[in-house]
């Protein structure tokens, strides 16, 4: 069985309240998701003061604030990073944090992490990549706004400087994200041309595209979720809440099992139908040892513990060997 690594994106929908956070992470633990990811920056350091937002991030927060007002409210200072790695360690989950400057590179490397995860914005941000690729770590990289070639261009950049343990997660950045504009079939194109294992980040509303995913091959899967979608806040609405993401775990660990190893045999599960559904050829009225057995009076009928319909041809022409009961089992 394949086992899906399932990130739930606690993101910034924290509100910046460390406690919030926490309570975030028990609701992934409690789901049976992989990890938890956080999002680590400067504000700073992150965007300009002349920055706009984005018009999703329009509709679920003050109009008049700029984004860098609106990213000062939803950071989490270094020293909460540590409480919260601490505490996914205590609960049991994978702690994730994206860094998104190259100062909180420098403290998440200090902090430790399985994997970095860089989100689609810094695709085509050099320093960035260059400096997460000298970790030589393994990179789980989104791939949002971008064609082929920009996503070959930011792996080449990743092995080049020593880091060749690449994840590629197809993902549209529209909060949420339009069905007709998912394009899961990108997935596949993104493997066979870049030769990476690929994955899958999620920003439509509802469950049912990632588990779709998991069926395409998807090995990774990030969804955000949120503790109430009415909430103030940018990626809220376009979260799960809590029992939602449940029911996507669920639904994923399932799929995982029914993948399965793709090869066509019976499985354990239905051997025991074969004979109930299957059919057997037997005598369609009574016949006497001697008759030559023909069209006129065999048929095939249930159950298939005699002779196969597909040896039908070899027992057409043959000699009764004894005297047979319509509907009994032909032998010879």
């Amino acid at each position: 069985m394949r086992k899906v690594c399932i990130i739930a994106e606690a993101g910034v929908n924290h509100n910046g309240d460390i406690n919030i956070a926490k309570n975030m992470v028990d609701v992934a633990k409690k789901a049976g998701v992989d990890y938890i990811k956080f999002q680590t920056f400067v504000p700073e350091k992150l965007v300009s003061r002349y920055a706009k937002k984005a018009e999703y991030q329009k509709k679920t927060t003050d109009v008049a604030e700029s984004q860098l007002d609106m990213l000062r409210k939803l950071s989490l200072p270094e020293d909460a990073f540590v409480s919260l790695k601490e505490y996914c360690d205590e609960v049991g989950i994978g702690f994730i944090s994206t860094p998104f400057d190259l100062e909180s590179i420098d403290f998440l490397e200090k902090l430790g992490m399985d994997f970095w995860k860089i989100p689609s914005g810094e695709i085509t941000n050099l320093p960035y990549l260059e400096k997460i690729a000298g970790t030589r770590q393994k990179v789980i990289l989104s791939t949002g706004m971008s064609d082929i070639q920009e996503i070959k261009n930011s792996v080449k950049v990743l092995e080049n400087n020593g880091t060749p343990n690449i994840i590629l997660l197809h993902c549209n950045t529209q909060y949420p994200t339009p069905f007709e504009d998912v394009n899961l079939s990108a997935m596949n194109t993104i493997a066979k041309e870049t030769g990476k294992e690929v994955g899958y980040s999620d920003h439509t509303k509802g469950i049912e595209v990632p588990i779709a995913a998991v069926a395409m091959g998807a090995t990774v899967i990030e969804k955000h979720f949120t503790l109430d979608k009415n909430m103030v806040g940018p990626d809220h609405k376009a979260s799960l809440e809590p029992d939602e993401l449940k029911k996507m775990v669920s639904a994923i660990r399932n799929i995982e099992k029914a993948i399965g190893s793709g090869v066509k045999e019976p499985t354990t599960s239905e051997i025991a139908n074969k004979t109930v559904v299957r059919k057997s050829i037997v005598a369609a009225c009574k016949i006497a040892e001697g008759d030559i057995l023909s069209e006129m009076n065999i048929t095939t009928k249930r159950p298939g513990n005699g002779i196969s319909p597909m040896k039908w041809h070899e027992v057409i022409g043959k000699a009764a060997p004894r005297d047979f009961n319509e509907d009994e089992l032909i032998e010879l």
